[in-house]
């Protein structure tokens, strides 16, 4: 079945490592707790803030590491589900039913997208498939 990450987008105060309240954890906790009886749910974590991180750029001439924290907090990534759909569209019912990621906010995002799977990949040989399988 195919796999999609459901991104969620930090805000400022996400990004100033504000607590959660208790309504809210209470609304993801039992969204959580609904996509794993519904048995598509793979992973859900949150991040701590773009602060405690770094960026990594690579360049021809090497790689440059930039420490966070980092200004556009709507490009950063607060959180994560994984999930095991049969469909996009399935995917995209469950991540729409999501309570608000970022209630204090005065808008909250999410984004969501599939993964690219062996089939997907033409240059993706049965020998580098195999390969790839023992990392995973």
């Amino acid at each position: 079945m195919p796999r999609f990450m459901v991104f969620v987008k930090a805000s400022a105060e996400s990004e100033a490592e504000a607590p959660p309240d208790l309504k809210m954890l209470e609304a993801m906790t039992a969204y959580n707790e609904e996509l794993h009886r519904a048995g598509v749910l793979l992973m859900a974590e949150g991040l701590k803030p773009s602060k405690y991180g770094a960026r990594i750029i690579f360049k021809p001439n090497g790689t440059e590491v930039v420490d966070g924290p980092f200004t556009e907090s709507k490009e950063i990534i607060a959180g994560f589900w994984l999930l095991e759909c049969k469909s996009y569209e399935e995917a995209l019912e469950w991540a729409k039913r999501a309570p608000n990621p970022m209630p204090g906010s005065p808008e909250a995002e999410t984004e969501i997208r599939p993964f690219y799977e062996a089939d997907d990949l033409a240059e993706f040989s049965p020998q580098l498939q195999e390969r790839w399988a023992v990392v995973e």
